[in-house]
C-alpha cells in the first residue's frame, strides 16, 4: 500500500520537524474481500463516523481530521480515501470532489463531467499533450475570495502519473454528450447546479453535511460558467472552447 501512496500523492517539501497536517490517516491491510458492487454502510456516534464496505472499513473522527482505514487491496484504499477526502472537504465547506476529468489549456482549468460512460477519461486522453489534473475525480477547492481552484488529483483511473502542474483556476464546467456534431452550449447556473448534484462524490448520512454539499455546489456554479458540450471522439471540441 505504501507504493500506492507514493505513486498517487505528492510528497510535501515542508521542512519543519513536526508539520501540522489537516488530516491524519492510518492504513492497515488484511481486511475483507474483493469489492462485489455492494453499498457503503454508514453509522455515526457523537465522536466518530464509520464507513463500511465489503473491501474496506473506515472509522473517522466527526470532523474528519483523523481516520483509521482497514482495506482489502489498492482499489479499496482508493475508494476509501475518495470517501474520506470528500467528507473532509464538505464538512469544512472547503470544496468538492466531482466525478469528472479536468484539463489545463493555456493556463486555465476546464472540467468535463457526465454520466458513467459519457467519455470523461476519453476527453482527457484526447486532450493530450495538455496537462491533465484529473481523469476520474476532480478536486475543487473554493478560496476565501470565491475563486474555484482545481488541484492535481491523486484519484485517477487510467492515468496514474501526477500532473506536471499542481493547480489552476477553474474557468468552465462542461457536461459532455457524445454526438456526431461538435457544439458548446451555455447553460444557466440553475441548470448547471441540477447537473452537478449527482456528480459529487458524496455518501448521504447527515442532514447538515448534505446542506453543506448543496451550498458548495451553488457556490461553484455561481462562480464558474457551465456548458453542455457535444463532442466526437477527437480533439475538435477544443476549437469550441478556445
Amino acid at each position: 500500500m505504501a507504493e500506492f501512496v507514493k505513486r498517487r500523492f505528492r510528497i510535501s517539501n515542508i521542512q519543519h520537524q513536526e508539520p501540522q497536517a489537516d488530516l491524519y490517516v492510518r492504513i492497515q491491510d488484511g481486511y475483507g474481500k474483493p469489492f462485489d458492487e455492494g453499498p457503503v454502510h454508514i453509522s455515526a456516534s457523537d465522536h466518530s463516523v464509520t464507513f463500511q464496505r465489503c473491501d474496506y472499513h473506515m472509522v473517522s473522527s466527526r470532523d474528519y481530521s483523523s481516520a483509521e482505514i482497514h482495506i482489502y487491496d489498492e482499489f479499496a484504499l482508493k475508494h476509501a480515501l475518495i470517501n474520506l477526502y470528500s467528507s473532509w472537504l464538505i464538512h469544512g465547506a472547503r470544496g468538492l470532489l466531482i466525478h469528472s476529468s479536468c484539463v489545463i489549456h493555456e493556463g486555465k482549468a476546464w472540467m468535463f463531467a457526465g454520466q458513467s460512460g459519457a467519455g470523461k477519461s476519453t476527453v482527457a486522453e484526447l486532450s493530450r499533450p495538455r496537462p491533465i489534473l484529473s481523469d476520474e475525480a476532480t478536486f475543487l477547492y473554493i478560496e476565501e475570495n470565491g475563486r474555484v481552484t482545481v488541484y492535481d488529483s491523486p484519484f485517477r483511473s487510467e492515468m496514474e502519473n501526477p500532473c506536471e502542474l499542481e493547480e489552476a483556476k477553474l474557468y468552465g464546467i462542461h457536461y459532455i454528450i457524445q454526438s456526431p456534431d461538435v457544439e458548446r452550449i451555455s447553460i444557466t447556473p440553475l441548470d448547471g447546479f441540477a447537473l452537478m448534484l449527482d456528480k459529487v462524490f458524496y455518501w448521504r448520512h447527515d442532514a447538515k453535511e448534505t446542506r453543506n454539499m448543496i451550498a458548495l455546489c451553488k457556490k461553484v456554479v455561481q462562480q464558474v460558467p457551465s456548458y453542455q458540450l457535444y463532442f466526437q471522439k477527437n480533439d475538435t471540441f477544443w476549437e469550441r472552447i478556445s
